[in-house]
């Protein structure tokens, strides 16, 4: 699971343009705030936009299910992230998540296409 990281550079890095400027979020989508991540980057080296798809992506991942276990709440994995915040999750990012939460607008609507 670590490696796909390292994989989606391996493919992306050939990319050049606007798509070529997202390689350093996906490369640090992982890293955790506190700089335990996968990298060692910390704080506000962490690009901006990879700090908020990491707490995204956990919340997503937190509130599905998994082959290996149900879907919790998404009260329960709000907690979960706000319990994070600061040591993996930017707080910054968390506060806003929960004013999102809170407002009931993190529910994407379905795409009929």
């Amino acid at each position: 699971m670590k490696k796909h990281v390292d994989h989606a550079a391996d493919i992306l890095e050939p990319v050049e343009g606007p798509l070529g400027k997202a390689l350093p979020i996906i490369l640090s989508h992982h890293d955790k705030f506190d700089g335990s991540g996968y990298r060692p980057t910390v704080g506000e080296e962490i690009p901006l936009e990879a700090r908020i798809i990491t707490v995204a992506d956990v919340y997503d991942s937190l509130t599905s299910d998994r082959p290996y276990r149900k879907a919790m709440s998404t009260f329960d994995a709000k907690e979960i992230i706000v319990k994070g915040s600061g040591n993996e999750f930017d707080p910054t990012v968390v506060q806003a998540f929960e004013r999102v939460f809170y407002r009931g607008d993190l529910e994407v609507p379905e795409v009929v296409l």
